[in-house]
């Protein structure tokens, strides 16, 4: 099979999307499968064997490396048909999503789109209704051009299906079980960041103002706890002051990252708009239990009392009593860990690969069916001497109607089947 990425971000910007792409990438060339990847900004020439394409782009203020994508469908046509893949790929798809799936329909591709970032999420997050409406509005546009759509959580497939958008399937990230086990922690380091034996907890991820981090403050003066931050993003100076107590570390990768996890007594996630949370799962997998806010993917996660505990959203003084009730009880933590381990230990990326490949194939039989199934044009076109076919007058109401033919009407959802960190790359969700 060939395949064809069109991502949103790309290496070497760090963030889930980039992570699930590159590992992506490793399993179809394991598989023995052909990629292609079409991202912005200065990506390197070849990752897991597969070209890398750049796209046009323009820096956005405030966000580091990250790049928006600005290609035309035009730049996109000629890249696909020069590479003619079996199905399109398009990760995240924002900037790049409609220009990618009108590419697409012009070369008579199947797509399937993976939704990965709650955009509209993050603009009712900083009170922009209307921005939030416009972000759904773009979001169906986009995946409903699509033959298929992967959420990767229960709560995000619900959220668009509630929005208008079906041929929705789960699809959730893998870990790597071998970098994110309780094998890497390292006490001598637990003894420098948590000093007199002090419990070690711990955010990991991307510093940005949708993930809340300023919630943190509510750990402040927990007897004994020490609060550590790993990761980059824009919201550090404001987070640097908001934490004084707080120990940041800045971003971390491959086998210092898998120590730092595996080291944590407690992780702590209070992002309300994750779609997944890959550092939760990464968590999970090196036997820490996560105290979570109880909503967004995170919540389908964490099973509250078993492998962690939620908080309600903005209840502060609960997240701080679940951390304070881990932090005073190491049996308990211990038997967390455990079973946190054990609820995601078979969720590992070549696993969850296998379910890609199954989806790109349920996509190519969707896409080929509709356009066996699609009336033929030409049985359809009138004669020159048929009246249906006189060009229609500048004043006849039907000549300024706007066309309403569009993405062919989708069939009922059905969510069913079933990112981050490639060791190298992904502390950032």
């Amino acid at each position: 099979m060939r395949v064809a990425l069109v991502s949103e971000s790309f290496l070497p910007h760090v963030n889930g999307v980039t992570g699930s792409v590159v590992r992506v990438l490793e399993h179809l060339a394991r598989a023995g499968h052909d990629a292609t990847v079409l991202a912005p900004g200065t990506p390197p020439g070849r990752v897991h064997g597969a070209r890398v394409v750049p796209l046009r782009s323009v820096p956005l203020p405030g966000l580091g490396p990250f790049r928006l994508g600005l290609p035309t469908a035009r730049e996109l046509a000629r890249e696909l048909a020069a590479f003619a893949p079996d199905v399109v790929h398009l990760a995240s798809p924002f900037a790049t999503g409609g220009p990618a799936v009108r590419a697409a329909g012009r070369l008579g591709l199947p797509v399937v789109a993976v939704y990965q970032t709650d955009v509209a999420g993050f603009a009712e997050r900083y009170g922009l209704s209307a921005a939030a409406d416009a972000a759904w509005w773009h979001v169906r546009a986009v995946h409903g051009a699509a033959d298929l759509t992967l959420a990767p959580s229960r709560i995000a497939a619900a959220a668009l299906t509630d929005h208008g958008i079906d041929r929705v399937r789960l699809w959730p990230r893998g870990v790597d079980t071998a970098a994110f086990s309780p094998a890497h922690h390292d006490p001598a380091l637990h003894a420098r960041l948590a000093p007199g034996g002090g419990v070690l907890v711990g955010y990991v991820g991307r510093l940005a103002a949708e993930k809340q981090l300023e919630d943190l403050r509510a750990l402040d003066g927990l007897p004994g706890v020490r609060l550590v931050v790993v990761g980059e993003g824009p919201a550090r100076p404001a987070l640097e002051r908001a934490l004084p107590g707080a120990r940041f570390l800045g971003l971390r990768t491959g086998a210092d990252l898998s120590r730092l996890v595996a080291t944590l007594d407690v992780a702590v996630q209070t992002g309300p708009h994750e779609t997944f949370c890959q550092s939760a799962q990464e968590a999970m997998a090196a036997a820490v239990p996560v105290v979570a806010v109880g909503a967004g993917g995170v919540a389908e996660l964490v099973d509250p009392s078993r492998t962690g505990w939620l908080y309600p959203p903005g209840d502060l003084a609960v997240l701080r009593a679940r951390v304070a009730d881990l932090a005073g009880d190491p049996a308990k933590r211990r038997a967390m860990g455990r079973a946190a381990r054990r609820a995601v230990r078979a969720r590992t990326w070549p696993v969850v690969g296998e379910q890609l490949l199954g989806h790109y194939d349920e996509a190519r039989a969707r896409h080929s069916a509709r356009r066996t199934s699609a009336p033929d044009p030409a049985a359809r076109r009138p004669s020159p001497s048929d009246p249906a076919a006189r060009r229609p007058s500048p004043s006849d109401p039907d000549a300024r109607r706007p066309s309403s033919r569009g993405p062919s009407s989708p069939g009922p959802s059905s969510p069913g089947r079933g990112a981050t960190s490639h060791p190298g790359a992904t502390p950032s969700r």
